[in-house]
């Protein structure tokens, strides 16, 4: 059997079985006494819960984040849980960068499974016995890199926490127990990099090999790809994932895409010009099905990640190649900018920034002024020469952004996901 046909049919059998789990059985009771997903239950009852291929999922309701948040504001708790109370041993919570958090339940197996995602993305960095690795995240309710460092344990390594300690007494922590590998947001990673200069630290000749980065776009981005690696001395792997969804993607070999973990997941792609299945190499939005995690699952999950989808045709190594998403993530449905019948994606405005290496922070205004949209831009540039980065964004953005300088050290650093568009349109009226 053709290498494709082998990991659809693969696939089509884990969602089966989750379907099995997750929806009653026949008349609508629940399955040998266990509890059934009324969200799902509710959601497909009019539909057959098992498939005989994967392109019957097209005749299947979306689900939306905004679906998911509601219910859980009116019940108290997730819409979307399998299993009693009792049965769930994590709680987290996304962002709520676009909106409100969304409460997330995982059980023991759900986690097992968070790990196995995260092992794959572990394995392609080759991490393993021997390696130290450091998670610069705050730890927090959110997601963020808890599965990364329980996956990094799982595999041998010796995981290094840094929630709550300052980034000063972190850049010592990196230094002093000689990690190998580094786990953070590309900003963070930045940030570091900043501070590392400041303070004369080398970190090119500490023994970091691999920095692994996720939470927003940058991994697959070439100039802040390019940054990282140096300021590191190391080899980037780009990583996606949502709490919600799962740890979904991994950075390609080549360092220029994500691949999706299909073992894992099921990705569809909706084109952003038609609304319908998208073509390889079109600008579609990323739709989600897990396949392994039953407490709290998603089917055709709507992530409002923007990408380029690609289907390679030739085995890699002997390996079943995953579906390509070159780029990595371009932006969000959501975050996409049109400015004068001009789309605009701050991932393409990072890269034009991050490729002036005297250029150490930015921020980008969207504002309106006599009905028409203007862009302007803040950048702490040690030339002190905006032009440069103006022409820059005028040639490969085809609009005029007004670029100015700010003071080093003026503009804000993050340590989770970079916020640094700053939209003060008027918002339509609802």
């Amino acid at each position: 059997m053709h290498a494709r046909r082998q990991l659809d049919a693969f696939k089509l059998s884990r969602l089966n079985d989750l379907l099995a789990t997750i929806l009653p059985g026949d008349g609508g009771l629940p399955r040998d006494g266990r509890p059934a997903n009324a969200f799902y239950a509710a959601k497909l009852s009019r539909l057959p819960h098992r498939l005989e291929s994967l392109e019957e999922l097209a005749e299947w309701p979306f689900t939306f984040k905004d679906e998911l948040v509601d219910a859980a504001a009116r019940l108290g708790r997730p819409a979307n849980l399998t299993w009693p109370a009792d049965r769930y041993v994590r709680f987290h919570q996304t962002s709520g960068t676009h909106g409100r958090p969304l409460p997330v339940f995982d059980t023991a197996d759900d986690w097992a499974w968070w790990l196995e995602c995260w092992r794959t993305v572990l394995a392609r960095g080759g991490v393993g016995d021997g390696d130290r690795v450091f998670v610069a995240s705050a730890f927090g309710p959110t997601i963020a890199f808890w599965s990364a460092f329980d996956a990094a344990v799982s595999v041998g390594a010796m995981a290094i926490p840094t929630g709550g300690v300052r980034s000063i007494a972190r850049l010592e922590m990196l230094r002093s127990l000689a990690a190998t590998v580094v786990v953070s947001t590309p900003s963070y990673c930045l940030h570091l990099a900043e501070l590392a200069a400041e303070r004369k630290v080398d970190l090119a000749a500490l023994p970091v090999r691999l920095v692994i980065v996720a939470g927003e776009p940058g991994g697959s981005i070439p100039s802040t790809r390019s940054r990282i690696a140096e300021a590191y001395g190391a080899a980037v792997l780009d990583h996606a994932g949502a709490s919600e969804v799962g740890a979904w993607g991994v950075g390609s070999p080549d360092g220029r895409a994500l691949e999706v973990i299909e073992p894992h997941f099921h990705p569809e792609f909706l084109s952003l010009a038609t609304g319908g299945p998208a073509k390889s190499g079109e600008l579609a939005e990323l739709v989600l099905t897990t396949l392994g995690r039953s407490g709290c699952p998603v089917l055709r999950y709507r992530t409002g990640d923007l990408v380029r989808p690609a289907w390679p045709t030739e085995p890699r190594d002997g390996e079943t190649p995953w579906v390509r998403l070159e780029g990595g993530i371009l932006g969000r449905t959501d975050d996409m900018l049109t400015v004068r019948g001009v789309n605009v994606f701050p991932g393409a405005v990072d890269d034009i920034v991050r490729s002036f290496p005297e250029v150490v922070e930015y921020r980008l205004t969207v504002s309106s002024r006599e009905s028409l949209d203007e862009l302007s831009l803040e950048i702490e540039d040690r030339l002190g020469n905006p032009r440069r980065v103006e022409e820059e964004l005028r040639i490969r953005l085809g609009l005029r952004v007004a670029v100015r300088t700010a003071p080093i050290g003026s503009l804000p650093r993050f340590e989770g996901k970079g916020r640094r568009v700053i939209d003060t349109r008027p918002k339509a009226a609802p």
